[in-house]
């Protein structure tokens, strides 16, 4: 059979292009042919409508939309993460098998149930503009409520990241130039007994503030439009483009009023439901062609707005402001079980979800200018790949070389903050690897909050070491992680279960590699 894929993650670093390299490879394994589209940070081409035409039935692997879906309305499709491919592509790639079996033994019944896909038509277009059809929502409507619900915030999320590394980085590259009171010298305010006017005039900016000044003024903008990009892209998730517009005005408002990165998801998501709701009514045709350009927009607006600022502003305000306090409370004894909860978040799935809530929340702290908290979350993302390759190397007999090979790999991922470098072990061996790497990161995690040091930019991982404050401290951390979950996993793969496959297939003198990989994949 031909198939096509659509890969896509909330980063579009890592988790895209494995999945897509697994599904290739199931595929093939399986004797089937497969084009794939990768919706990454690096672009791709988009597939050929020949390539759409030919296929029997279409894979999605996807955390977030998947842009251009009505490409594919008339095909059996199957939707599935990103790490059900990376995990078990060899599943997916059967059940399109099925699913293109199913529709050629009932072609009438398929066609009839085709157009359920997607919202045939733009709000308001009469019946026979249904070929023009735009989705309904950017991610797919038949999923669960809660997996929709996390793939409209990872929308946002994948769409806020660039704002993130390019603002962060350009801060603390101010930082590293014009030192910590650059801050204060641009924006105004007090720095070691110092009162600092700051500079209204962006002309004056270079004079007065040097290049130092410039880099710190266009990275804290880019700051400024995290909330604003992730509450108009939470919308787009949910509604397509007509939810970009009042998703943006309630991020902007969101922040205007102190609710953050809180009021920017409830506002995205009020967007959105407002936005889908708007799609629904059925208006004249003469109407129907300003509807999604000028009269949703403004209605969304209104209501977002409306909402924002009378109803639930004000309360998720409160909430935000007392969850900060609760943070900034805890200091002293207390503050490296913040670090260590964070640790283990970002372990826990090496990459998904529960890691983006933690990165995510690093940002936060970040935007509000705790860089202690931000360190901890690079420093025990890059420690989970450091324990495994470390683990392959201390005791190679235990892993398999298809795992030693991902090892090496793992030194530089690991070094450049690429969680997702784990994934190969953990989804090899998931009962004995996760908690290893958990207990790795819980600890690096809890050492960087307990030194206090600290990292203004929110990625980079060794690269941006010159950024870092304490840095032999953080790198300190880094190692006792690794470590700690290079002795757990050697320990767990030695006393609970060991694996003695791989060991008796490297003592085999002469044994070709491709039989040794042919081994591990069945």
């Amino acid at each position: 059979m031909k198939f096509v894929a659509v890969t896509s993650c909330p980063t579009g670093i890592a988790h895209t292009y494995m999945a897509a390299e697994a599904l290739e490879q199931a595929a093939t394994a399986a004797g089937h042919e497969i084009a794939v589209e990768t919706q990454g940070s690096a672009g791709s081409a988009p597939l050929g409508g020949d390539d759409i035409a030919a296929a029997d039935a279409v894979v999605f692997a996807a955390d977030v939309d998947v842009r251009d879906r009505e490409r594919f309305a008339d095909k059996p499709q199957v939707t599935a993460g990103v790490k059900a491919a990376i995990n078990d592509a060899a599943a997916l790639i059967e059940q399109a098998t099925a699913a293109a079996r199913s529709a050629a033994a009932t072609p009438a019944e398929s066609s009839l149930e085709a157009p359920a896909e997607t919202e045939a038509e733009p709000a308001g277009a009469p019946e026979s503009a249904s070929s023009a059809a735009e989705p309904e929502n950017a991610v797919e409507a038949r999923t669960g409520a809660g997996t929709r619900v996390r793939q409209w915030l990872m929308t946002g999320v994948s769409y806020m990241i660039p704002f993130v590394a390019a603002g962060g980085i350009l801060i603390a590259i101010a930082f590293l130039i014009g030192g910590a009171e650059i801050a204060a010298v641009v924006d105004g305010g007090d720095f070691r007994g110092v009162h600092y006017d700051g500079i209204s005039d962006p002309a004056d900016l270079l004079g007065e503030a040097g290049i130092a000044g410039v880099l710190f003024k266009v990275g804290s903008t880019a700051f400024d439009m995290l909330v604003p990009v992730l509450s108009g892209f939470i919308a787009f998730g949910m509604a397509d483009r007509p939810g970009i517009a009042p998703g943006i005005v309630g991020g902007l408002l969101a922040s205007a009023i102190g609710a953050g990165f809180l009021g920017g998801l409830v506002s995205g998501l009020l967007a959105g439901f407002v936005v889908m709701g708007l799609k629904r009514i059925r208006v004249p045709r003469g109407v129907a062609g300003v509807m999604p350009v000028v009269v949703i927009p403004l209605v969304a607006c209104f209501v977002v707005g409306l909402l924002m600022l009378v109803v639930v502003g004000e309360p998720i305000a409160a909430a935000q402001s007392g969850m900060t306090d609760w943070l900034a409370g805890l200091s002293g004894g207390t503050a490296w079980l913040l670090g260590g909860l964070l640790g283990l978040m970002m372990a826990f799935d090496t990459g998904g979800p529960v890691n983006k809530v933690a990165y995510t929340f690093g940002i936060a702290a970040l935007a509000s200018g705790d860089t202690v908290i931000m360190a901890a979350v690079m420093a025990a993302g890059m420690t989970p790949p450091l324990g495994l390759a470390l683990a392959t190397v201390v005791r190679r007999r235990l892993f398999t070389r298809a795992e030693r090979d991902a090892g090496k790999a793992a030194w530089l991922l690991g070094l450049s903050f690429i969680t997702e470098g784990a994934i190969p072990f953990a989804a090899a061996d998931p009962l004995r690897v996760i908690p290893s790497l958990m207990a790795g990161s819980a600890t690096t995690g809890a050492l960087v909050v307990a030194f206090g040091a600290t990292s203004p930019a929110p990625h980079g991982g060794i690269w941006v070491l010159g950024l870092v404050g304490s840095p032999l401290l953080y790198l300190v951390a880094v190692a006792a992680g690794m470590v700690v979950t290079c002795g757990c996993l050697v320990a767990a793969k030695s006393f609970l279960g060991r694996r003695e496959r791989p060991a008796r297939q490297d003592a085999q003198a002469g044994a070709p590699e491709h039989g040794l990989i042919g081994a591990q994949q069945g």
